[in-house]
């Protein structure tokens, strides 16, 4: 049995998470999803919607088999108790896939690291958490 891995923040759920959550399903038989802690999220702006509703969001994915919150000390650390064969990241996440692998090998996990592609955007989708932020507010700045 391939367990896959896929990581992210998962603020305001929108279709580019669900693609990237297919196309990492479609790449083993369990698709295990770890959800960002708010105190781990560095990289971008903080999360809007609270860690455990993202969660729960995320779990209740028809691609996603099982979702977990992150640790607040180290993203390696759940690793342990999951133990992938396959971690995949989104086209847009921010790791170096050679380093990552490189990262995970030397920490006793023998996975793999998939970067799985993006979704065409049509003119009718918002695939962008900060961008669904930003029309919400350009829209709602009068209410």
């Amino acid at each position: 049995m391939t367990k896959v891995l896929a990581t992210g923040t998962f603020d305001i759920l929108h279709p580019g998470h669900v693609h990237y959550l297919r196309e990492s399903a479609n790449l083993g038989d369990e698709l295990v999803v770890i959800v960002a802690r708010e105190s781990m999220v560095n990289h971008k702006n903080p999360p809007v919607v609270p860690e455990e509703q993202r969660r729960e969001m995320v779990d209740a994915l028809k691609p996603v088999d099982r979702a977990v919150l992150g640790s607040e000390e180290s993203i390696f650390e759940p690793l342990h108790e999951i133990r992938p064969d396959i971690v995949t990241l989104g086209h847009d996440q921010h790791y170096d896939e050679d380093e990552l692998r490189d990262e995970l090998h030397e920490r006793g996990f023998d996975a793999d690291v998939v970067r799985v592609s993006g979704r065409e955007e049509d003119e009718d989708e918002i695939l962008s958490t900060s961008r669904i932020i930003r029309k919400v507010l350009e829209e709602r700045s009068d209410a």
